[in-house]
């Protein structure tokens, strides 16, 4: 189970930080996401923002279970 919640975390993340990098600097849309849902340009930060809390909570439980 964490490591399908890495594995999406990780793609939360590119897809985030792709999407935002498109649409401030290229005026373009990048990555899959964009074809889902329309999100305005800070929404594509809390998709990456959601990647990395799903990554530190896979994280630190795989600690929990080890200690």
């Amino acid at each position: 189970m964490r490591g399908i919640v890495n594995i999406v975390g990780v793609i939360a993340i590119i897809q985030g930080l792709a999407g935002f990098a498109g649409r401030m600097w290229f005026d373009s849309t990048w990555g899959f996401l964009h074809r889902l849902v329309d999100l305005p340009l800070p929404g594509y930060l809390g998709v990456a923002a959601a990647g990395v809390v799903a990554i530190i909570w896979a994280d630190s439980a795989k600690k929990r279970e080890g200690s």
